[in-house]
């Protein structure tokens, strides 16, 4: 059977291309060396099963160990109930253990009678049983939940002195999440993150990484060594640069392009096919990327979202940074300083999520907007969207769901409609200096049949009660913007929002920028 990209569930090396599974955790071996407790956690589908299933099949085969890795999903339902949470678990283990053991390594009979301390009981009497020090790798334990969760952690926790003996010598929890955010699934809250762990014997908290260029290359490269296919360099450069690496969307745009677009295999794949398939996967909106949107509307992600797609984001205090964190963990956005979306995918998805209630609302065709020659018409395109912010500006921010950022959202979805199907927009998010920027791409044929795109960088600005006219700076930063993209005009939209939103006709005025750049600006 032909390997191909994976998008569900774990990799094999039979039927995958992947990259080596245990060299994305090098760190692990060592650790269970240590006899360690320790946390590996990543986003959903960044390949932490598949990583963690080798390491545990590396240790048996080692004959040092009898490591098994075995999932907690079952026992998501118990809630409270830590007697079925517990129950599930062991059952779990038990199925897990005959397929990838030895019948010498495997436990005895596990007993299911009774609430108390069940877990514990069958871990010390397998690890009294088993010849070689027992490695349990607990996957999705963070699908546990309340006090059936609590029960886990703290049997474990009271085990780990009878290590290697009479409790597992190792044992790696995998999840969503960083251990801190356990107590909130156990029914902490989310305010007081700072107290006591239920699970603080932890070694060290492993996070799994992004793909680098050098492996999103290198698993393409499978691809070509199976095929003869050839992924040109522009290609390979441009899907490192809209993934950032997140394995299930390198996977995801590999096989969007093999498979559904069915570039022929005698056909070399184009920067112009990433394009293709990247807009494919986000109007597609995979079960991947709805469990990402879904998100969208918690508070602790809004906390962090909102203020950071205003570009008003300052962070600061307990709850600031644990909310952070937990949206790094969840991997909407990127690890490290500044704060800021974790790939421009990412960010296209969640813009036209956040502004899709507006966009149903627009009606803006894009022929309205064409030139005779194929380009886009676009003084004639924003003076539409001005008369259209007058209009109903107003009525559709108040509706939508992150209001701060409301404004620059409608004007968003208004481009976005008049450029569908036949336009590419570029977003980023100025974190702190209170500004997003939009690059317009739309290809179009030149007069001798080539293709050229035509470019067009725009500055969003919010002047909110309280603050100076935003020109001066807006025109500054528009000006770093075009620098960037080597283009010597853009254009300055201002929304006033010092009192009701779209209460004052539109202006467009001619301006400056301070490095002799030519800029229209447009008050709203």
């Amino acid at each position: 059977m032909k390997r191909r990209f994976n998008t569900t569930g774990p990799c094999r090396p039979d039927l995958h291309y992947m990259i080596p599974a245990e060299s994305r955790l090098p760190e692990v071996p060592g650790l269970v060396d240590q006899m360690g407790y320790f946390v590996v956690h990543a986003p959903r589908q960044t390949g932490k099963t598949t990583a963690l299933r080798a390491v545990a099949e590396r240790l048996t085969a080692s004959g040092r160990h009898a490591a098994v890795l075995f999932s907690c999903e079952e026992g998501s339902a118990a809630g409270d109930d830590y007697g079925s949470a517990q129950r599930a678990v062991v059952r779990e283990l038990a199925r897990a253990a005959q397929i990838a053991l030895p019948p010498e390594l495997q436990p005895p009979p596990f007993s299911l009678e009774g609430d108390e301390g069940l877990l514990s009981a069958a871990l010390t009497a397998w690890a009294r049983a088993c010849p070689r020090p027992l490695v349990l790798i607990f996957d999705e334990i963070d699908s546990l939940r309340g006090q059936g969760l609590l029960s886990i952690l703290r049997q474990l926790r009271a085990g780990f002195p009878s290590r290697p003996d009479h409790f597992p010598a190792s044992v790696i929890l995998c999840g969503l999440r960083d251990v801190r955010d356990y107590k909130v699934a156990s029914g902490g809250h989310p305010e007081r993150l700072g107290t006591a762990s239920p699970f603080n014997i932890k070694l060290e908290s492993l996070r799994l990484g992004d793909f680098s260029e050098e492996e999103l290359r290198a698993l393409y490269a499978q691809h070509t060594e199976d095929t003869g296919q050839v992924f040109l360099d522009a290609a390979l450069a441009r899907a490192f640069e809209l993934t950032a690496g997140q394995p299930w969307l390198v996977n995801a745009l590999g096989r969007e392009i093999v498979e559904k677009l069915a570039v022929p295999p005698g056909e070399a794949i184009t920067r112009a096919h990433v394009e293709q398939a990247k807009e494919r996967l986000i109007l597609e909106r995979a079960t991947h990327l709805d469990s990402l949107v879904s998100k969208l509307a918690e508070p602790r992600v809004r906390r962090v979202l909102e203020p950071m797609l205003a570009g008003t984001y300052a962070g600061g205090g307990d709850t600031y940074d644990d909310d952070a964190s937990y949206v790094r963990d969840l991997g909407l956005v990127a690890q490290g300083k500044p704060l800021r979306v974790a790939n421009p995918i990412y960010r296209e998805v969640i813009a036209r999520v956040l502004s899709s209630s507006a966009e149903e609302r627009i009606d803006a065709p894009p022929e309205r907007f064409l030139l005779p020659d194929g380009r886009l018409a676009f003084r004639r395109l924003l003076r539409a969207f001005a008369a259209f912010w007058h209009e109903h500006g107003e009525v559709l921010a108040s509706g939508m769901p992150y209001p701060e950022v409301a404004p620059q959202l409608v004007l968003m979805a208004f481009l976005q409609r008049a450029v569908n199907g036949g336009g590419f927009i570029d977003r980023e998010y100025g974190v702190g200096r209170g500004r997003i920027d939009l690059l317009v791409r739309f290809p179009y044929r030149k007069p001798d049949g080539s293709w050229a795109v035509q470019r067009r960088a725009l500055e969003l600005k919010v002047w909110r009660k309280g603050q100076k006219d935003p020109l001066r700076e807006g025109l500054a930063q528009l000006d770093e913007y075009l620098s960037r993209l080597r283009l010597r005009r853009g254009t300055l939209v201002i929304f006033d929002a010092r009192g009701r939103l779209a209460r004052s006709a539109p202006r467009f005025s001619e301006a400056t920028t301070p490095r002799g750049r030519r800029a229209a600006v447009l008050r709203l």
